[in-house]
């Protein structure tokens, strides 16, 4: 099976594709390997080192409803028609893809099947579906600071459940768990505060 990089680039840079690209074109390069697929993808734009605007909140929500199926234990996932038939321009999509590649290729170095009952059995899928809920949460939220980490975290995650890895998938278990607890400090503290505060330690 090609890596997931490899897949991207031959399916948005290589291949004659349409202007706009919609939710049913991505499923059907997904595979049997949806869930994991789609966390990538749609947490990809929030997760890199620049910025993002507009994108958090929606593809939050997507994730939220994906994660729910995946603790419910679907097999093949359900999206309303609307969400379905929804696009986004190409261009944008090969923006995003520029420079989240690289990142994956750095990631797809690192991974192999290992401790692969995080990422099959019905206890880990759960455990890995409720974490990204609540990082899909956190990325709904409009608040400035709660939209990076917990993005880095489903990333992270998402990419050992897709490779079967889990070890990485707990290395992004870490990440959410991080990310949770910095984004509630923020809710409750205001990211001026915490920022403050890690001033002082330094």
């Amino acid at each position: 099976m090609a890596k997931l990089s490899v897949e991207l680039e031959r399916y948005f840079f290589e291949e004659e594709r349409a202007s706009d690209v919609k939710l049913t074109d991505i499923l059907s390069l997904a595979g049997e390997r949806i869930f994991g697929f789609l966390f990538i993808i749609l947490a990809l734009p929030s997760a890199l080192p620049v910025p993002a605007p507009g994108y958090s909140v929606p593809f939050g929500i997507l994730m939220f409803i994906l994660a729910i199926q995946l603790i419910a234990g679907y097999k093949a996932l359900w999206f309303p028609e609307k969400i379905m038939k929804g696009s986004i321009k190409l261009e944008t999509v090969q923006k995003f893809l520029e420079k989240g590649i690289p990142w994956l290729k750095k990631i797809e170095a690192l991974t192999h099947p290992r401790m692969t009952y995080v990422c099959t059995s019905l206890p880990g899928r759960v455990v890995i579906g409720v974490a990204i809920a609540l990082m899909s949460i956190f990325m709904i939220i409009p608040i400035p600071g709660t939209n990076t980490l917990p993005a880095m975290g489903i990333f992270v995650t998402a990419f050992g459940l897709q490779e079967n890895d889990g070890f990485i998938s707990l290395v992004g278990l870490i990440i959410c768990l991080i990310a949770g607890t910095m984004s509630t400090l923020i809710i409750f503290l205001g990211k001026e505060v915490i920022e403050l505060i890690f001033n002082l330690i330094k």
